[in-house]
C-alpha cells in the first residue's frame, strides 16, 4: 500500500555506485558461462509442469525467485506448492561465474538499476520463472494441517512452468473484490494461519513503512509505503520454507541459518515501559510481536513505538555448522530455526543452503564443493549485507536531500520517531559489531557527550526521515525548521521549530 509519494527531479546516482565500489559488468569468462548455460537444453528431472503455479512479485521486477500453487488436501489441511529457481543448474562449481558470484555476494538494488548477481542472461533470463517457459526449479512440498502447522515435507529438482506473473498491487485489489486467481486463491486463508502461529511462538514482525525511490518519467519519486495483506501473506509462505530447510539441516547436522538472538528481557522491560508514554495498550500476558501486529503505523504514536521496538532486533548473523550443532540456532524474530533458501537468484548462500537440503533429503553426502563452501559464506553475506543496505540507505538519503536542497528555511509538520536517550550507553543492549537500526540515523542510545539533544523525525510531505536537534517529545507531532540539505554528504538536518 503506497501511504505518500512526492517527486524528486532528476539525480545522478553514479557517485553513489562508485563510493560502494559497484561493479559494472561480469567478467567476459563469467558472462560467457552464463550465456553457455542459458542455451543449453534443461536437465532431466522430475517434470512438474503440470502444476499451474503463479508468481508473485513487485510488478517491475523480472528476477523472479519462486512460484507457488496452494491447495486444500483431502481430508483437511493445505498444500504448498513452492518452486525456487534452481540456480545451481546454472552454475558450474569452481568457475569463473561461481568466482564472480563469491564477489558479489547478492544483487543490490539502485533506483537507475540494479547490479545482479547474475548475468541478466540469467537472473533475468533463462534461471527466472519467468511466465509461459520452462524452467529448472527445486520444488518444496509442504503439507500442513488445519491450523497451518507442517505435517509433511518434500523437495526435488524439476521442470516448471509458472502461468502467470502476478504483483502485489494487482492480487492485493483482486483479494478485496474476492477475486484472488485459483492458484493462490488459499493465501489470505493460510498466511493468517501462519502469521498466527509465528505470534504464538513469540515472532516479532517489525511493520515499519519502507522508504523507495523509483522512476518517474525524468525525475523520481520518494515513496513512502507499507506492506499490504497480501505481501505479508506472501511472505509467510517463504518463511514457511526457510523453517522447513533449517529442520532438514539441524536433522542432518549439516547446513547454514540465519540466526539472531531472541530479546533479551531487559529490552523488553524497557520496550514495555515506554508503551505507557506512547499511549499503546500492552496488556499482561501479550507477547512483543501481538502488541506490535494490533499498531497502526501511520500514527506518530505507534510509529515512534515500533522504532523503539526496532532496538530488540539485533545481531542477525549467518551460522555455518557440519557435524556439531550451533548452540542457538534459532532467531529471535521468526521465534524459530530459519534459513535463506528461497532467493537464490538474489542472494549467494539460498545457492548452498538448498543444496544441502537436497541432498539430506534424498539421503546422499552434501557434495564437496557445497560442504567446502559453508564455513566462508557467514563473513561473504554479512560483507554483502552491509553494501546492500548501504546503498538503498543511501538511494534514500540522496533522494531526500536533492528533494529539499531549494526548501531550507522551510518548516514543516513531523512526527518524532525517536530521541537521544540520557542513559549511559551501558544500558542499551547492542551486539558486537551492530550499528544502528535500518533507516536510523542516531539510534535510541544516549546522547554523546556535548552533543545538542536531538532524535529522528519522519515528515508528513514530503516522506522524508531524518535527525532533529532540539528537546522533542517521543511519539507527538512538532514543527521542524530545515537547517540543512546536502546532496554531495547526502544529509538533511532539522531543528525544532
Amino acid at each position: 500500500m503506497v501511504i505518500r509519494r512526492v517527486l524528486a527531479p532528476r539525480i545522478d546516482f553514479g557517485a553513489l555506485r562508485r563510493e560502494l565500489g559497484l561493479p559494472e559488468g561480469f567478467p567476459a569468462a563469467a558472462q560467457r558461462e552464463a550465456e553457455d548455460s542459458a542455451a543449453a537444453p534443461l536437465p532431466a528431472v522430475a517434470d512438474r509442469t503440470d502444476v499451474p503455479l503463479v508468481t508473485l512479485d513487485p510488478a517491475a521486477s523480472r528476477d523472479l525467485d519462486q512460484a507457488m500453487h496452494l491447495a486444500r488436501r483431502p481430508g483437511g489441511g493445505f498444500r504448498v506448492r513452492y518452486a525456487i529457481a534452481d540456480v545451481a543448474t546454472h552454475v558450474r562449481p569452481g568457475g569463473a561465474l561461481e568466482d564472480e558470484t563469491w564477489r558479489r555476494g547478492q544483487t543490490v538494488y539502485l533506483p537507475d538499476g540494479n547490479v545482479p548477481l547474475h548475468p541478466h542472461t540469467l537472473s533475468e533470463g533463462a534461471a527466472s520463472l519467468l511466465p509461459d517457459a520452462e524452467r529448472a526449479a527445486v520444488l518444496w512440498t509442504i503439507d500442513l494441517d488445519a491450523d497451518g502447522g507442517t505435517v509433511g515435507v518434500a523437495l526435488e529438482r524439476a521442470r516448471v512452468r509458472s502461468r502467470a506473473k502476478l504483483d502485489y498491487v494487482g492480487v492485493q485489489r483482486a483479494a478485496d473484490a474476492g477475486r484472488l486467481p485459483e492458484p493462490i486463491a488459499l493465501l489470505p486463508e493460510i498466511g493468517a494461519l501462519l502469521i498466527a502461529r509465528g505470534l504464538r511462538r513469540g515472532a516479532v514482525n517489525l511493520p515499519l513503512p519502507e522508504q523507495d525511490v523509483e522512476p518517474d518519467g525524468d525525475g523520481w519519486r520518494l515513496v513512502l509505503r507499507g506492506p499490504g495483506p497480501m505481501e505479508e501473506h506472501n511472505a509467510q509462505i517463504s518463511l514457511l520454507t526457510g523453517m522447513a530447510a533449517a529442520d532438514i539441516m539441524l536433522a542432518g547436522r549439516i547446513g547454514l541459518l540465519r540466526t539472531m538472538p531472541a530479546p533479551k528481557p531487559e529490552a523488553v522491560d524497557r520496550l514495555r515501559l515506554a508503551a505507557g508514554p506512547l499511549g499503546v495498550q500492552w496488556p499482561a500476558g501479550m507477547s512483543v510481536g501481538e502488541v506490535l501486529a494490533g499498531l497502526d503505523a501511520s500514527q506518530p504514536r505507534a510509529a515512534a513505538f515500533i522504532d523503539q521496538a526496532a532496538e530488540l532486533m539485533r545481531g542477525a548473523a549467518y551460522t555455518a555448522f557440519d557435524g556439531q550443532l550451533p548452540e542457538r540456532p534459532a532467531h529471535g524474530g521468526v521465534a524459530a530455526a530459519y534459513a535463506h533458501v528461497t532467493a537464490p537468484l538474489r542472494r549467494l548462500a539460498d545457492r548452498y543452503a538448498t543444496e544441502v537440503c537436497l541432498a539430506l533429503h534424498e539421503g546422499r553426502e552434501v557434495p564437496d564443493w557445497t560442504r567446502a563452501a559453508l564455513p566462508r559464506l557467514p563473513e561473504v553475506m554479512t560483507s554483502t549485507d552491509r553494501t546492500a543496505s548501504a546503498a538503498t540507505r543511501g538511494a534514500v538519503e540522496l533522494a531526500e536531500a536533492v528533494l529539499l536542497e531549494h526548501r531550507v528555511g522551510e518548516t514543516f509538520e513531523a512526527a518524532v520517531l525517536d530521541v537521544d536517550a540520557p542513559r549511559p550507553a551501558a544500558e542499551v543492549p547492542r551486539q558486537p559489531g551492530d550499528g544502528p537500526g535500518p533507516d536510523r540515523p542516531s539510534g535510541n542510545g544516549a546522547a554523546k557527550p556535548g552533543r545538542r539533544p536531538g532524535g529522528t523525525v519522519a515528515l508528513d510531505q514530503p516522506p522524508v526521515r531524518a535527525r532533529c536537534l532540539g528537546e522533542l517529545p517521543l511519539g507527538e507531532r512538532v514543527p521542524v525548521r530545515l537547517v540543512s540539505a546536502d546532496p554531495v554528504h547526502r544529509k538533511v538536518l532539522f531543528e525544532r521549530a
